[in-house]
């Protein structure tokens, strides 16, 4: 069984003999960031796929933040290549949740939460509760909190 980890170790390997620059320098620094994340703490340990994959969807949120930001600050170059970089990371993220499908995972959610007794807007960290292990990796925080604010307010 190959692990994530092991899978973006061999495309780094690929992407370095195919001399594509982009692919290969973003795997370097995703590599990088797991590195440091399993060497972080008092003992160095090896991280689970999960554990991987929540380094990679933070490594590619941080893609999409500076890539809004170039784009805000009037470089368009700079920010095309952020945008390359996370495609490359998305290739290696779960298939995101759709609006629709979100939305469906968010009433459900809502309804177990008012039938535990949470009511208004302050039933909010109830419901987030029961979301996020349903979306994990699958929908990001925002996206999912905006859900619920709309599902409660409304």
């Amino acid at each position: 069984m190959t692990t994530l980890k092991s899978k973006l170790q061999v495309d780094l390997n690929a992407a370095i003999k195919e001399r594509d620059e982009l692919r290969s320098s973003t795997l370097r620094l995703t590599l990088a960031a797991i590195t440091t994340e399993e060497v972080a703490g008092k003992e160095k340990r090896e991280l689970s796929d999960d554990e991987v994959q929540k380094v990679i969807i933070r490594e590619a949120k941080k893609r999409r933040e500076a890539a809004e930001a170039f784009a805000q600050g009037g470089r368009a170059e700079s920010a095309e290549r952020e945008k390359a970089e996370g495609e490359v990371l998305a290739a290696y993220l779960p298939q995101q949740l759709g609006d629709e499908e979100l939305e469906g995972i968010v009433a459900q959610a809502v309804q177990e939460a008012r039938a535990a007794g949470a009511e208004g807007p302050r039933a909010m960290g109830a419901v987030m509760k029961i979301v996020n292990p349903k979306v994990a990796g699958r929908a990001e925080g925002g996206r999912v909190a905006a859900a619920v604010k709309k599902l409660l307010a409304g």
